[in-house]
C-alpha cells in the first residue's frame, strides 16, 4: 500500500462493516489522531460550533498533510476530533503539522487539541487490526472509513499515553482556506436527529461480524425514511449574510494580514449564493440548487471509526427502535454503544474548489451530539 489508492465503498449499509471491502493498513503506516480536550466545558459555554470548526480544521490540515502525490486520502471528522491514515512518506511532515495544528487551536481559539501519531506496527504487535477505505462520491470527493479494534485503540492511546502524543509547536499550516461554518443548523425533518456510536466487544473479525448485523438492523429501522440529515438539500436555505460568529471563526483560520480579505470574500460569496437562490437557484455558471443537492449527498452522516458512527434524521418511533436494537445487542454482550438526541444538525464545510465541484461536508447533532454519545460509550467501557 505504498500508494494512496484505497478501496471505494458505495453502499455503506451493506459494506460499511465488512472488512472485505477495506484494505488492511500496511505496518509501516501510522494513524494520526486529533482530539479536543475539555469538550464538556466548551459545550456548557455554548461553544459547540467552535469545537466542530476546530475538528473540521483538523480534517482539512491532516488531509493536506497526508496526501502523497495525486492519491486520495483517508481522513475523518469526529465532531470533536479527527483521524487520518498516514502513509510512510508523510509521517514526518504529518508530525510537524499536528504540532502546529495544536498550537494554532490554542492560540486562536483557546482550545486545547491533543494530537498524536500511532504506528500501525504498534497496533499489530498488540494483536489489533486496522482497515481503511473511502466512501466515494465521485470527482475525488471522499471520506475516510476506518474499521477494526486498532482504530479505537489508537484514539485511546493518544488520549491516555504521552508516548504517542505530539507536543504543540508553532509552524505553517495549509488546508484551512476552504473551511467554513456559514450554514445555520438544519432542524430535524422527521422529529429527531439521532447520533449513534457503537463498538464491538469481541475483538477481530468476530466483532466486525456483529457490527455488520447491527448496521443491517439499524438500516431496517429506517426503511421508508429519508434518514439523511440534510435530506435532498432543500432544507439548506442560503442566508444573505453569515453570522458574526461564523465570520469570526473563518477569519481566525487565516494569517493576520489576510483576515479582512477572507471575511470580505465570505460575505460576498454568501450574498451571491443568496441572490442566485432568490433567482431560482441557477444564474449563469453558478448553480446553488445543485450545490445544495451535492451538499446533502456529500455529508458524512454514515461512517465507521472502529465501529459505526451515525447521524440520522428519524422519527421518534424509529429512534426508539434503533435504541432498542442497540440495547438488545449490548445486553447480549455483543456491543457497547452511546446515543444522543438533538433537534437539529450542524454543518461544517470543506470546499477545496467550488468551480471544480470539490467540496465535502461534516455533520453533527446540535449541541455536540457525537461528543455526548461518545461520553456515554466511554462511561460504559470504564464501568
Amino acid at each position: 500500500m505504498a500508494s494512496v489508492e484505497l478501496p471505494l465503498i458505495a453502499d455503506f449499509a451493506r459494506e460499511g462493516a465488512d472488512p472485505a471491502h477495506y484494505a488492511r493498513l500496511a505496518d509501516d503506516w501510522a494513524l494520526g489522531v486529533a482530539d479536543i480536550v475539555g469538550s464538556t466545558k466548551l459545550a456548557a459555554a455554548g461553544r459547540d460550533k467552535d469545537v466542530n470548526f476546530v475538528a473540521g480544521a483538523a480534517v482539512a490540515v491532516l488531509s493536506a498533510a497526508v496526501r502523497d502525490g495525486d492519491g486520495q486520502v483517508a481522513c475523518q471528522f469526529g465532531g470533536d476530533g479527527a483521524i487520518a491514515a498516514v502513509p510512510p512518506a508523510r509521517i514526518a511532515d504529518t508530525r510537524a503539522v499536528l504540532a502546529a495544528l495544536a498550537h494554532w487551536a490554542f492560540e486562536e481559539y483557546g482550545i486545547t487539541l491533543r494530537v498524536g501519531l500511532v504506528p500501525v506496527a504498534a497496533l499489530y504487535a498488540k494483536g489489533l487490526d486496522a482497515f481503511v477505505a473511502l466512501q466515494d462520491f465521485g470527482n475525488r470527493n471522499a471520506f475516510g472509513l476506518f474499521l477494526g479494534d486498532g482504530i479505537v485503540a489508537a484514539d485511546a492511546w493518544v488520549k491516555q499515553d504521552p508516548q504517542w502524543q505530539v507536543p504543540p509547536a508553532p509552524g505553517p499550516l495549509s488546508g484551512l482556506e476552504g473551511l467554513s461554518c456559514r450554514w445555520q443548523p438544519v432542524a430535524a425533518r422527521n422529529g429527531v436527529v439521532l447520533c449513534v456510536i457503537a463498538d464491538p466487544v469481541a475483538p477481530g473479525r468476530a466483532g466486525l461480524a456483529v457490527l455488520g448485523r447491527v448496521l443491517a438492523q439499524i438500516d431496517a429501522c429506517t426503511q421508508g425514511l429519508d434518514a439523511a440529515p440534510l435530506g435532498d438539500g432543500s432544507p439548506l436555505q442560503p442566508r444573505m449574510m453569515p453570522s458574526f460568529a461564523a465570520l469570526r471563526l473563518e477569519a481566525r483560520a487565516s494569517p493576520h494580514g489576510q483576515r479582512l480579505r477572507r471575511v470580505g470574500l465570505a460575505m460576498f460569496g454568501a450574498f451571491v449564493a443568496y441572490v442566485v437562490h432568490l433567482c431560482g437557484g441557477k444564474l449563469g455558471a453558478i448553480d446553488i440548487s445543485r450545490y445544495r443537492r451535492d451538499m446533502a449527498i456529500r455529508s458524512d452522516y454514515r461512517k465507521a471509526a472502529g465501529g459505526p458512527r451515525l447521524v440520522l434524521d428519524v422519527t421518534p418511533d424509529a429512534a426508539a427502535r434503533i435504541e432498542a436494537v442497540l440495547a438488545a445487542e449490548e445486553a447480549a454482550g455483543e456491543i457497547k454503544f452511546g446515543v444522543a438526541r438533538a433537534d437539529a444538525t450542524t454543518i461544517t464545510c470543506l470546499v477545496g474548489d467550488f468551480a471544480a465541484d470539490r467540496h465535502v461536508h461534516f455533520v453533527d447533532g446540535a449541541g455536540l451530539g457525537f461528543w455526548r454519545a461518545s461520553e456515554i460509550l466511554k462511561a460504559k467501557k470504564a464501568a
